[in-house]
């Protein structure tokens, strides 16, 4: 099952019975992070959002995608993911293998200093 407009199919979206769970908003994300090798939370129209997706569809991983603009709770789950990042630019927040690697700036911090590939294999999203 794919994205619905996602032209390159790599990425799976949440099932919609996952986005009944009822808890706050920061227990919410760290279950949803959780039960994913590479969880993305993501707003459908950001540019960033879009390169991190692309990032981790071609190295190979296939990951799971929170569209936040499409969930009834998103901007519930936005306001957690900015306290988890300490009010920091939240979206793309990035989890591997339920470990928070935060936005952008820190999946691109760790894929140039060769920490990524490592994370990635670690959590079962890459074998080779």
């Amino acid at each position: 099952m794919y994205c619905e407009g996602d032209s390159w199919g790599c990425y799976m979206p949440m099932s919609l019975s996952l986005r009944s769970i009822e808890s706050d908003p920061i227990e919410r994300v760290v279950q949803l992070a959780s039960e994913s090798a590479v969880v993305i939370f993501s707003v459908s129209s950001c540019c960033m959002c879009h390169a991190a997706k692309r990032l981790f569809c071609g190295m190979g991983v296939n990951p799971t995608v929170i569209e936040l603009d499409h969930d009834p709770r998103g901007k519930e789950m936005e306001k957690a993911l900015s306290r988890l990042l300490c009010n920091a630019q939240t979206i793309p927040v990035v989890f591997i293998g339920g470990k928070l690697i935060g936005s952008m700036d820190g999946v691109m911090a760790s894929h140039i200093n060769g920490t990524l590939v490592p994370l990635l294999k670690e959590a079962g999203a890459l074998w080779l």
